[in-house]
């Protein structure tokens, strides 16, 4: 359903109010040298008063001198910071897009860095007092009240604290429910101008963005409330959300891809605590049909930053999940979204108030998803430290996971060591033995620490699978990673010793960190170590391994594995050993070999099962198998 027109009402206001309505000259001769003009926000900006400010400063040169413009983002209708407009006003921007980038660095412009949910303070208390506020609404319904539309975020605090508020009246804007209404006795002047409003057409996610998407959505669980930023790595993770059920929505910004998973059902917010059944923002960036969705829509409500952005507002949803991205992270998991060294590039912005409100969220957690590198491949993203004068926008309590198109990391509660090593492992692999070697510097991480350097120590993600047991226990079966050491370590104290002896053939009391990193960095190419893994909460619990060896001359594998034993006679076993020689069989080996204790019998019963043609030598309580594929 497209936005209603209802022109009639223009006339009614220009009856009722005719002092609302003159002309631009006058309006504009209301602005005073040293004047602070706020201007609405991004898709929301009122493009025709800018474009009428800026020919009354052409006809008028000395009409503004030494105003200050004063806007979270602006999308390049007119890009204030040119030097030609220096002598006019100066532009400070709450958060750096592109078109204000190089003046900021070159000093043309200002940045002021905040918390994007603490900006209306700023009006309230008169810190930054405006003089002159150019918005933009929609028509007014029968009681004389426009909507704000898609830009309430600090636009609501400018038109409760300007002096005097101008506001062009557009048709195209929508009505939104939610606090975004002004009433036209509030309102100083009215111009009534009709255009289409200002799109937001992100870049279309390619092949990285969507692997990116992927893993995120594994993270996201059903009845979740999100929060998502903008750009092609959000929308890919929108995409890949449409299986998901009763999520929430508690964000800033409002996009294409909310609108369609409302559209799809997959977001209802029938289990939010807060605002139960209504998607909650502060904005909209996105095209006409988005606009038309939200128009009039009672399940939809804006509201301004200083509610929606408010980590504790946030924080009385349970289960908030917060996604956001950042330019740069170093190997303890700091990260900079506002600045690459000392050149400002974005801003602050609404990421941090949300990464701390999902924190303090019962169940929240935090995902940063980040593409693992920049320059076509040439600069990693990751990197051992932040470089100098980066702001550091997200510190290392903010982050639970981060996420690259090469995997998962989880953060949270791990120490230097494991982080480092976390990280390395999703970064680039052009660039992992450098940051392997770059922490050792640092004393980040082991200095005997081993690696796999190129493709043989990628991990191969696509044999990751899930299996049933014949009890019904569900496992993830995956390929051990290099960051698993203290998980192995954790299943094999667990072990009893008798566990142990069955699997080594040696007494074992100990497994240290030179011993633990044999079973973690492997070469796949050459070896293989399967994880029986039971997940709950998206925490990870190791219940079995098995592992192969390559002999490459005999086209045939060394195997062996071992089950927890409090998880024994679970059909865990079975399922590693079936999925173990599915893997051998795909790598081309004819057989197995293994060494098993005489009294192992039930490690002798499961090749039994498996059909294998089985050779048996016994050597000093030992049976010395070899097993043979048979053919299909």
């Amino acid at each position: 359903m497209s936005i209603e027109r209802n022109d009639s009402s223009i006339q009614v206001m220009g009856k009722n109010y005719p002092g609302k309505f003159a002309s631009e000259e006058r309006i504009f001769g209301h602005i005073h040298p040293g004047d602070r003009i706020f201007i609405g926000t991004g898709c929301g900006e009122p493009q025709y008063l800018v474009q009428a400010m800026i020919r009354h400063i052409q006809s008028n040169p000395k009409a503004f001198v030494d105003t200050e413009l004063l806007q979270i983002w602006n999308l390049g209708v007119n890009s204030y910071a040119e030097e030609r407009y220096k002598d006019n006003f100066r532009f400070n921007s709450f958060f750096i897009g592109s078109t204000a980038r190089d003046a900021v660095n070159t000093g043309l412009a200002d940045y002021t860095p905040i918390f994007l949910s603490t900006v209306p303070r700023l009006f309230n208390e008169k810190r930054i007092p405006l003089d002159i506020a150019l918005i933009q609404t929609s028509l007014p319904d029968a009681h004389g009240y426009l909507s704000l539309g898609i830009s309430v975020d600090i636009v609501k605090s400018a038109v409760d604290n300007a002096e005097i508020i101008i506001a062009q009246v557009n048709g195209e804007m929508p009505r939104v429910h939610g606090d975004t209404f002004v009433h036209i006795s509030d309102i100083d002047f009215i111009v009534p101008h009709d255009e289409q409003l200002l799109e937001y057409i992100p870049v279309v996610s390619d092949e990285i963005a969507e692997r990116i998407g992927r893993h995120v959505a594994r993270i996201i669980q059903d009845g979740d409330t999100i929060q998502v930023g903008y750009g092609s790595i959000p929308n890919a993770i929108l995409e890949h959300l449409k299986e998901k059920k009763h999520l929430g929505v508690h964000t800033e910004l409002f996009t294409d891809g909310i609108m369609e998973l409302m559209k799809s059902g997959a977001i209802d917010n029938s289990l939010k605590e807060l605002n139960r059944d209504k998607t909650v923002a502060a904005f909209c960036m996105g095209k006409k049909e988005t606009y038309e969705f939200i128009h009039d829509n009672p399940s939809i409500e804006f509201r301004p930053v200083s509610y929606t952005n408010n980590p504790l507002t946030i924080a009385r949803n349970r289960h908030v999940t917060a996604i956001n991205s950042a330019l740069e992270i170093d190997l303890t998991g700091q990260a900079t979204a506002e600045s690459l060294g000392k050149y400002f590039f974005s801003g602050i912005g609404g990421q941090a108030d949300f990464m701390r409100g999902a924190i303090l969220s019962e169940g929240g957690k935090t995902i940063l998803a980040i593409q693992s590198t920049a320059e076509n491949d040439t600069i990693s993203r990751i990197v051992p430290y932040l470089q100098e004068g980066a702001g550091v926008t997200l510190t290392r309590g903010d982050l639970h996971y981060v996420v690259t198109e090469y995997g998962i990391a989880y953060l949270h509660g791990k120490n230097i060591r494991e982080r480092a090593m976390d990280l390395i492992a999703i970064a680039h692999p052009r660039f992992r033995s450098w940051l392997i070697e770059e922490a050792k510097k640092l004393h980040l991480i082991y200095k005997d620490q081993a690696f796999i350097p190129g493709e043989a120590g990628v991990y191969p993600e696509e044999i990751e699978a899930h299996r049933t047991t014949k009890t019904g226990l569900v496992l993830l079966m995956r390929p051990v990673r290099i960051t698993d050491e203290q998980l192995l370590k954790d299943f094999f104290y667990d072990l009893s010793s008798d566990c142990m002896y069955h699997r080594f053939i040696t007494t074992r009391n100990s497994m240290p960190h030179e011993q633990l990193q044999k079973f973690v960095v492997i070469d796949y190419t050459r070896e293989m170590v399967i994880l029986a893994i039971v997940e709950d909460d998206n925490r990870e619990m190791i219940v079995g391994m098995a592992q192969y060896f390559i002999d490459e001359k005999t086209h045939t594998a060394e195997v062996a594995f071992v089950v927890r034993d409090d998880h024994q006679s679970r059909g865990i076993g079975l399922e590693l050993l079936r999925y173990i020689t599915l893997l051998a069989k795909r790598n081309g080996l004819h057989g197995f070999t293994a060494e098993v204790l005489m009294d192992n019998r039930p490690m002798l019963l499961l090749f039994e099962k498996m059909g294998f043609i089985v050779e048996r030598r016994a050597e000093a309580g030992v049976y010395e198998l070899k097993m043979s594929f048979r053919e299909g």
